[in-house]
């Protein structure tokens, strides 16, 4: 309300849902989501992608395509990045074809962080250990490191509603759609599963957040079950 010179909360509430101001709507999404985020959060989604989901990928005759929705600043991303580099390492010719790994989020702040790359000293102490800095990330400013230019060549990053249509993002092998669906209500949330479902290629994986479940939208999916976790497979 300051910052946009309001002095009836309803009057503004009524401009953010009739989207009658592009900037004021916009600055209403960043106050509202949550962006929080680490590297390599959770853990057991990249043991899946390394020890499973790579290894069936690593021959494929098509460039391999990874969707992390709601990226927030990058780290997810980043983090899918490090895990392909590093089975590549291990399995040289792996995805001959190339690799794309797509992040998506509604905040244009937090896609801005996300295209610079750029982590400051906090931000690199929360999941990254020093051989993944040593590797993977090369000095910025002060103390703060910027992701290797060889993974951001894999990484783009856009400003995304997950509420519209998935037809410009194109055909995925993988999804990541964590801790995000819990924001929305169920119809929705079944929607928005249902058009995961249609944007991946046969067989394609998704890992959702460890509290979510595909609810209304089950039939789109099997769930397969591993000692570190568990992912769905579209059916």
């Amino acid at each position: 309300m300051h910052r946009f010179e309001f002095n009836d909360i309803d009057k503004l509430i009524s401009m953010v849902i009739g989207q009658t101001n592009t900037g004021l709507t916009q600055a209403a999404l960043e106050a509202m989501t949550t962006n929080e985020t680490l590297w390599f959060r959770d853990k057991y989604p990249f043991d899946i992608l390394q020890d499973t989901l790579l290894p069936e990928l690593s021959k494929k005759q098509n460039r391999i395509r990874i969707w992390s929705a709601a990226s927030s600043t990058g780290q997810e991303a980043y983090s899918i990045a490090i895990t392909l580099a590093e089975f590549q390492k291990k399995h040289p010719g792996a995805f001959s074809h190339g690799v794309e790994i797509v992040g998506t989020d509604l905040s244009t702040e937090v896609v801005t962080k996300a295209k610079a790359a750029i982590y400051d000293e906090l931000s690199l102490k929360r999941g990254l250990t020093e051989y993944f800095k040593k590797h993977y990330f090369e000095p910025a400013s002060g103390s703060s490191m910027r992701v290797s230019q060889a993974l951001r060549d894999w990484v783009s990053f856009r400003s995304f509603n997950l509420t519209q249509s998935f037809a410009s993002l194109g055909k995925f092998d993988i999804v990541f759609c964590r801790n995000v669906l819990i924001y929305f209500d169920v119809e929705r949330k079944d929607k928005i599963l249902q058009d995961i479902s249609a944007s991946l290629h046969d067989n394609g994986s998704l890992i959702l957040g460890a509290s979510e479940s595909l609810g209304g939208a089950s039939k789109k999916f099997t769930m397969v079950t591993q000692a570190s976790g568990l992912y769905y497979r579209k059916v």
